[in-house]
């Protein structure tokens, strides 16, 4: 069962930092959310895992998956757990860089070409490493039906994916923390 405060309450504790960083996307922020902290400590991915389920509801889709390396303790997570609740749902890993040997994919998993998948990620800000990974999904013959991620930072990603067709759900946004986000 999903417990926001549970959630809010070890991503404080283990994954909430403040001072200067430099993000992914380049933004400079005072506050990091490492929610690696959180997706690999078996509390933390439950919980993510469970609120994840319970955001799809009905709408199961036939896979979840992500950018590499962030996106996999999630995807195995929510994999594991659905096969917990009797649900079939597989899993995937997009990768950053195509291996130059083997298959050489973008995409690595059980999934097939026509698949309904959800892209997972933990923090969005931009939205950029989930557009990039929608967009190897698709060039991989998947069907793309929205982002779910831990936390928005609120800072242009859910407009990133609408302008692209896509929806963004999340568990979590810095309000959560009583943090406002970034002006412009």
């Amino acid at each position: 069962m999903y417990d926001k405060q549970a959630l809010v309450a070890i991503l404080r504790e283990k994954a909430l930092r403040f001072g200067d960083f430099t993000l992914a996307s380049g933004k400079k922020a005072s506050f990091y959310l490492d929610c690696r902290k959180v997706t690999l400590d078996s509390r933390g991915a439950n919980l993510i895992a469970e609120g994840m389920l319970d955001l799809l509801g009905a709408s199961m889709p036939d896979a979840v998956g992500g950018m590499a390396i962030g996106a996999d303790p999630i995807t195995a997570a929510v994999i594991t757990v659905a096969g917990q609740r009797g649900l079939h749902m597989k899993g995937f890993i997009v990768r950053k860089e195509a291996k130059s040997h083997g298959t050489g994919r973008d995409v690595e998993g059980p999934v097939e070409k026509g698949d309904r998948v959800y892209i997972v990620e933990d923090t969005v800000t931009t939205g950029g490493s989930s557009l990039l990974a929608i967009e190897k999904a698709e060039a991989a013959g998947l069907q793309v039906l929205g982002v779910l991620a831990v936390i928005d930072r609120l800072e242009g990603g859910r407009e990133a994916f609408a302008a692209r067709g896509y929806s963004l759900q999340t568990l979590l946004t810095v309000r959560d923390f009583g943090i406002e986000p970034a002006a412009g």
